[in-house]
């Protein structure tokens, strides 16, 4: 097996050889994972976060993310500005892409093809809007695959024609950082992931450990 490669210095080597502040697509999940990725990557590029999840449901809780992301635009400050522009709301294309994989565990194939789902849109619209670059706060989460996501960032760079910024930014206590941001401006971080998947998962998880604590306390 090939050893895994480590993104953060990737990253590190990409950000020492910039030349002027580029235009950066971030395709943000949600506003605590945004958090971190926003206040360390506003020092190199002008960053216009773009929002595109048609994996979460139900609609409410998809428009309770947006409004969160939005507050966090709102409140925190930045070394540069950030704009926001949001992508369209599909959730039908996102079903249609897990058929057969309803069942699949979270973190397997079904995530990946998310993965791609979303970062193939975000590619896209960099590569209409005269972007430099873009990448995901995705691999900030502990439990999301970044050698997955890179690879993708990767075969999309190539297949679309805009380099993709590698990264990794749970590294150095990215996500430690993510949540101190969180509580310091109030963000709502929720439960599950965005799918109906993962929201059973985790459903099943809190009921699993609230079993277990029963038992041990009787």
């Amino acid at each position: 097996m090939a050893p895994k490669e480590n993104y953060q210095l990737v990253l590190d080597r990409t950000l020492q050889n910039l030349n002027g502040r580029k235009k950066l697509l971030l395709h943000g999940c949600c506003a605590p994972c945004s958090s971190y990725v926003l206040e360390y990557l506003s020092r190199y590029f002008a960053i216009t976060l773009y929002y595109y999840n048609p994996n979460i449901s139900p609609k409410e809780e998809y428009e309770k993310r947006v409004r969160e992301v939005k507050h966090l635009l709102k409140e925190m400050p930045f070394s540069s500005p950030v704009e926001f522009l949001e992508g369209p709301y599909d959730p039908e294309c996102f079903f249609e892409m897990a058929k057969g994989m309803e069942s699949l565990p979270e973190g397997g194939e079904r995530c990946h093809r998310c993965y791609r789902l979303r970062l193939l849109q975000a590619a896209q619209v960099a590569k209409e809007n005269g972007f430099d670059y873009f990448t995901t706060t995705l691999s900030i989460s502990p439990y999301k695959d970044a050698q997955a996501l890179n690879a993708i960032g990767k075969e999309l760079s190539e297949k679309i024609g805009i380099p993709y910024l590698f990264s990794d930014f749970k590294k150095r206590g990215g996500y430690s950082r993510s949540i101190a941001l969180s509580k310091e401006y109030h963000l709502y971080r929720q439960n599950y992931c965005g799918c109906v998947f993962s929201a059973a998962q985790a459903e099943k998880k809190r009921e699993e450990k609230a079993i277990l604590q029963n038992a041990q306390s009787e």
